[in-house]
């Protein structure tokens, strides 16, 4: 089957944001799809939105999502233990359909984020998760999948790689850091998962980005033992 086109992977994330608009709930984006939306170059083949609320369930979002727009489905996932079903787009008038994830905040660590701090930048204006927990996020990704017992799971860690250094490039570009200001909300914890995943992102994966964590606010010591 043909790959979507990024036209066809915002448009389903941009229907996905206005069903939960009209019900009054603020939402933003992660993964893959934020990560092309910030500059890095690789296309995203789905759609990972985190809705800022714990009043519903994941399966209940994902409900109000089928609810509204017929194009939406839940499909049974192919783990016979699995509880949850997965929510699928499909695209009009064509055999394609886009795998839409939605996470709610303290699912995978994902942070609790005051709507200020979201941003929406041009030419698409969605709202993304705020760049440094983006890049937190891609790099916890990394450490999950390296330890995945799926091989499929551990195949992308490389892909991981080249995802974080990207963002982590466009993170210095714009000279963030994260005990400025507007990164002052990111939890504390996010911090520590990323102090302990960084001891061993630098010496087995990328270690020619130490000088640029340390430009990001990290103080590691050279042979990657790192505080902040």
């Amino acid at each position: 089957m043909v790959g979507l086109s990024i036209s066809q992977i915002l448009e389903v994330a941009r229907k996905v944001i206005v069903i939960f608009e009209q019900r009054k709930l603020r939402c933003c984006l992660m993964g893959s799809v934020a990560s092309y939306l910030y500059g890095v170059s690789r296309q995203p083949n789905d759609v990972d939105i985190v809705v800022l609320s714990t009043v519903y369930s994941q399966e209940a979002l994902k409900e109000m999502l089928v609810h509204d727009d017929k194009q939406f489905q839940l499909v049974r996932s192919r783990n016979p233990r699995a509880t949850y079903r997965v929510l699928w787009y499909r695209i009009p008038e064509t055999y394609q359909r886009c795998k839409v994830d939605i996470l709610i905040p303290g699912i995978l660590n994902v942070p609790a984020v005051q709507y200020r701090y979201i941003t929406s930048p041009k030419p698409h204006y969605l709202p993304l998760m705020p760049l440094i927990p983006q890049l937190l996020l891609k790099l916890q990704g990394w450490a999950d999948h390296r330890v995945s017992h799926r091989s499929d799971m551990r195949a992308k860690q490389y892909i991981d790689v080249r995802d974080v250094d990207a963002l982590l490039d466009i993170v210095c570009r714009k000279r963030l850091r994260i005990d400025d200001e507007n990164s002052k909300w990111v939890p504390a914890d996010m911090l520590e998962a990323a102090t302990s995943t960084l001891e061993r992102y630098v010496v087995v994966a990328s270690p020619h980005t130490l000088g640029l964590w340390r430009a990001l606010g990290f103080t590691i010591a050279d042979g990657g033992s790192l505080s902040f």
